[in-house]
């Protein structure tokens, strides 16, 4: 049992703690009849060593104890464990003795000597309102969470860290350029930013600037008007219009041309947009979030990427940390992806194996969460039974997976589905590679090279 979490399951934990060995044994014989599992400790010492190891439901205590008595021991148990709820005993039954444990956070009190019924009553009403406070704490915490983080899903130091980040540059209206690498989840970063912002119920609107080529890149950030070029036969709202009072995200900034960059320049300095083939200028409010897998100070200094852009993007940078780099969030970007792919194929709850989790844990994962949801996605379908092994993981392995084995076995595995995810946006795109890479979130550069990588080129 995991000693922080209760399990719901279960009848209770309880803690008993009194200087009477007959009162002890009262306590184990009849809530023991019941089900509950009693801890039963002599003194009030005893019983914070216990709490400050173990999960209990409820703690009940003698009021008056040698050393450290009951009134003492409730204050110590709440600095430890603050929703538990406590039952104090008292032998005195007085008006003043109930006032005072109840305002020192007790749940309630039973006078000696104990009516087994009452006992019972008791402790099952401590014991429903912990579940329920218990219950509701849990949802609200998934709540703000899931809200909060924007579906970013850890509890590493590096995962809090970047929590703890976004937070602070969320309130303000500053320019952002994120950092890393494919498949880290930059997306989920600016939405994250975006939702905590005061622009959160204004649009939040995202391109890839690398999947399409510069002429149509500007028709689409900042729209055109009707004879702007062949084929604008209307005009056309820009995805910075879109966007107005809320937040745009600029993803693979590092792929657009110097000349574009030119221009967002002068967007972002002014406030203002002018549509292609148009001659008035358009006032937007736009908090611009930049995102690159690139190093774009090494294009700085090659003069590929202009540095005054850069300098206006980067205002607050942010890295999002490699998977490698947070591992003990494997298991449960697993467990989630586990418990996602099920849902959507409507299959019973699946689970992986230990060792197989060692080694996914093990592994350097090249393309990150991205390669991990592959993965995950592709041992859900192929897995027959509740249980994950590497043998349903990875299809192409052997029966006996040896350790040594496992990158190769990963490395097949991740690109049979990026091939196929590749055809089948291939299709849905019409053959058209710059909407095939918008798709997929890639940019045109990239797509060509896994075009060829996987032999798909015409």
């Amino acid at each position: 049992m995991n000693p922080h979490v209760p399990d719901s399951a279960a009848p209770g934990r309880v803690l008993v703690v009194d200087d009477e060995p007959n009162m002890l044994a009262l306590f184990q014989k009849v809530l023991g009849k019941e089900g509950y599992e009693v801890v039963a400790v002599s003194s009030g010492e005893e019983a914070i060593g216990k709490l400050e190891a173990e999960w209990f439901d409820l703690l009940i205590s003698d009021l008056k104890m040698p050393g450290l008595s009951g009134s003492e021991l409730l204050k110590k148990a709440r600095s430890v464990s603050p929703t538990l709820p406590c039952i104090l005993l008292t032998a005195y039954g007085t008006i003043d003795s109930a006032v005072s444990a109840m305002k020192g956070g007790a749940f309630d009190y039973l006078t000696k000597p104990i009516n087994n019924d009452e006992i019972l009553l008791t402790v099952k009403r401590a014991l429903d309102l912990h579940r329920l406070t218990h219950e509701v704490e849990r949802l609200r915490e998934k709540v703000g969470a899931e809200s909060a983080s924007g579906g970013i899903i850890g509890r590493s130091k590096p995962i809090r860290d970047l929590f703890r980040l976004i937070g602070r540059v969320a309130e303000s209206h500053t320019t952002i350029l994120i950092y890393g690498e494919s498949g880290t989840g930059k997306e989920l970063i600016a939405r994250a930013i975006h939702q905590q912002s005061p622009r959160r119920d204004r649009p939040f609107v995202a391109i890839d600037c690398g999947a399409l080529p510069e002429t149509l890149l500007e028709s689409e950030l900042f729209g055109h008007v009707r004879g702007a070029f062949t084929g604008a036969v209307g005009n056309k709202k820009g995805l910075f219009e879109e966007a107005d009072g809320g937040t745009l995200l600029l993803d693979e900034i590092g792929d657009t041309t110097t000349v574009f960059q030119s221009k967002l320049l002068r967007v972002l300095q002014e406030g203002e947009i002018r549509p292609v083939g148009g001659n008035k200028t358009i006032k937007v409010d736009v908090r611009v979030i930049a995102a690159t897998n690139k190093d774009i100070k090494k294009d700085v200094e090659k003069k590929s990427f202009r540095e005054d852009l850069y300098y206006r993007l980067a205002v607050v940078p942010i890295v999002i940390p490699p998977l490698r780099h947070r591992r003990e969030d494997i298991p449960l970007l697993a467990d989630h992806f586990i418990r996602k792919y099920c849902e959507r194929n409507r299959l019973e709850p699946k689970r992986i194996t230990p060792k197989t989790m060692k080694l996914l844990v093990e592994f350097s994962w090249p393309g990150n969460v991205r390669e991990l949801e592959n993965v995950i996605e592709r041992a859900v379908l192929m897995s027959p039974g509740p249980e994950i092994s590497a043998e349903a993981l990875f299809m192409e392995a052997p029966v006996e997976t040896p350790d040594d084995a496992l990158p190769d076995v990963i490395r097949t595995a991740t690109e049979s589905v990026e091939r196929e995810k590749i055809a089948e946006a291939i299709r849905k795109a019409g053959g058209n590679r710059s909407r095939t890479a918008k798709l997929l979130g890639i940019s045109r550069a990239t797509l060509y090279n896994k075009l060829k990588r996987y032999n798909l080129v015409e």
